[in-house]
């Protein structure tokens, strides 16, 4: 094993042991909760060395960067979940219907429905979460809390998406319970809509900083990338 592989290997343990302690904390299992681990701005080796660790689910921002990182990692395509995180705009929504499992941050209808007409017909249908944006910061991506139900119907409708859950990013808060805030009122979202019928399994919140209190608050995937791969540069 390399030093990569050793390093990695031990920051995917430490954060799966905060996910057990905070799943345990909230009378949860902690198997009920995934750990997605984000790899944009690391090189295909990273997320190598991350699979050989036994990590399986992959966060992705940037479409280009990723589909030569999905290409570099074909041979391990069968054992990869790719999941698109970041803003998308319309002209790149081919690229990720074609080549990823999960969306997390659809936030328009256009959207949809072009990942909709774009899935090929082989594929399985494209899991997508709805992107809310809880904290309504003008700066952030994301539809009110308002707007969610209805555009979360229409997602329903489409042929070849799956529409999973909800998904946000909330502002940085300092202790974990003006962290918790956030994460319990996009609970409390998602819960309204699975009362008014619609079959959503996923909660997609918790990043680095705040897992623990996404997990409290009944997160089903947190967002981790600093705490596995390291300080981002984005320089290049």
């Amino acid at each position: 094993m390399s030093d990569l592989d050793h390093h990695l290997a031990r920051h995917l343990a430490e954060v799966q042991q905060r996910i057990a302690e905070a799943a345990h904390a909230a009378g949860r299992d902690p198997h009920a909760v995934m750990l997605l681990a984000v790899s944009k701005t690391f090189p295909a080796d990273a997320v190598r060395a991350a699979h050989a660790a036994g990590q399986r689910a992959f966060g992705e921002n940037y479409v280009q960067e990723s589909l030569d990182k999905i290409q570099t990692l074909a041979d391990l395509r069968a054992s990869l979940e790719w999941h698109f995180i970041g803003p998308l705009q319309s002209n790149k929504t081919r690229a990720v219907a074609e080549h990823f499992d999960w969306v997390h941050s659809v936030d328009r209808l256009k959207i949809a429905q072009r990942l909709s007409e774009q899935r090929p017909g082989h594929l399985p249908p494209l899991n997508v979460c709805l992107q809310v944006n809880v904290s309504g910061e003008a700066s952030k991506s994301g539809v009110t809390a308002a707007e969610a139900a209805d555009l979360a119907r229409q997602i329903a409708a489409l042929p070849k998406l799956k529409l999973r859950g909800l998904m946000s990013i909330p502002e940085p808060a300092g202790d974990l319970d003006a962290q918790r805030a956030p994460h319990r009122e996009l609970r409390e979202l998602f819960e309204r809509l699975r009362g008014d019928g619609l079959a959503l399994d996923t909660l997609s919140m918790g990043m680095s900083a705040d897992l623990e209190a996404a997990v409290l608050e009944g997160a089903t995937i947190v967002r981790v990338g600093t705490a596995i791969f390291g300080a981002r540069d984005y320089s290049h």
